[in-house]
């Protein structure tokens, strides 16, 4: 158990051991884009992106959210009046674009909000999604998405999720501590995921929904939402040592909705421990970038038989 020292440390030591004292998030990352997961997993528009208009309604692109969930579109024009219809195997939507109502299976339902064409997409109200498909909708403004569908979250222990044997990380695996699970034993390999996976779900415990980099003040922090509090993370340069990083806990944020902001800082004493061993006079520690990382290794207590790292977005 003697292998466990470090990790420990990590989460001890992440608020003396920061390059400065620690206050309020002074600035988040300000997302002007509206995302939208079907299933849990975000969906590619090639073009026309989602947006939350002047009203504070969230406007959808419906022909690739329609024909993500099975639909078919049909559009008319009789003079300058077009019209867009929708049919999925249960429901029927009929719209006019510039109005505000819908038939909806043959009712006729209001909005608040106009029907509109936008990059030549037709843009409809989120809650038309719900109505007029049938679907579970969900707004969440905390990552400003929308939620459509089943929130049954991808697990890194899917398929999808291809396994790295550790000896295909060598240029990582100088600091062999941080390549060890709860147990006190070696993990078989690495899980590499993007960005783009989230959000996901590490093996049977903790979600990770984002990452994002904002500012305390003048210090640079990774901001992760999480379904979980207080795990550490680690940066994997490669040659170099891992560059363990607990949560400053005094930053964390609790969202109301079972997700919490975890925050830790991208410049840290904490480098002073190298493999285990605490180099007294080592200043080179204020010199880290985050941009030096290949790597976030995400750690969680459920992982026992691989390790999962994120492709650092931040490079």
């Amino acid at each position: 158990m003697k292998k466990l020292v470090l990790p420990l440390l990590v989460g001890v030591l992440s608020v003396s051991m920061m390059g400065s004292g620690t206050g309020t998030i002074a600035a988040a990352s300000k997302q002007s884009t509206v995302e939208v997961l079907l299933n849990t997993k975000k969906l590619k528009f090639p073009d026309a992106k989602p947006f939350q208009d002047r009203q504070g309604s969230v406007m959808v692109p419906i022909r690739f959210v329609s024909e993500a969930l099975g639909a078919k579109v049909s559009y008319s024009k009789t003079g300058k009046v077009t019209r867009v219809g929708i049919q999925s195997k249960d429901h029927r939507v009929d719209m006019t674009i510039g109005q505000t109502a819908a038939l909806v299976d043959g009712q006729k339902k209001d909005y608040g909000t106009q029907i509109i064409l936008k990059q030549n997409r037709t843009f409809v109200p989120l809650r038309l999604v719900s109505e007029g498909l049938g679907q579970k909708v969900e707004w969440d403004k905390i990552g400003r998405w929308v939620w459509i569908g089943k929130k049954d979250f991808r697990s890194t222990d899917d398929k999808e999720f291809k396994l790295t044997k550790l000896s295909d990380f060598n240029a990582y695996t100088k600091s062999e501590k941080s390549f060890i699970n709860m147990k006190g034993e070696t993990y078989t390999g690495l899980k590499i995921i993007k960005e783009s996976d989230l959000p996901v779900q590490l093996s049977d415990g903790q979600v990770v929904y984002s990452i994002d980099m904002v500012k305390d003040k003048d210090d640079d922090m990774i901001q992760i939402r999480s379904s979980r509090r207080g795990n550490p993370i680690s940066f994997l340069v490669e040659n170099s040592f891992v560059r363990g990083r607990g949560v400053v806990d005094s930053l964390f944020k609790d969202n109301g909705d079972k997700t919490g902001m975890n925050y830790f800082p991208v410049i840290s004493r904490l480098d002073k421990f190298q493999d285990g061993k605490y180099i007294q006079n080592y200043e080179g520690w204020k010199d880290y970038r985050i941009s030096q990382a290949d790597y976030i290794l995400l750690e969680d207590g459920s992982l026992d038989d691989y390790a999962v790292a994120i492709v650092n977005p931040f490079k």
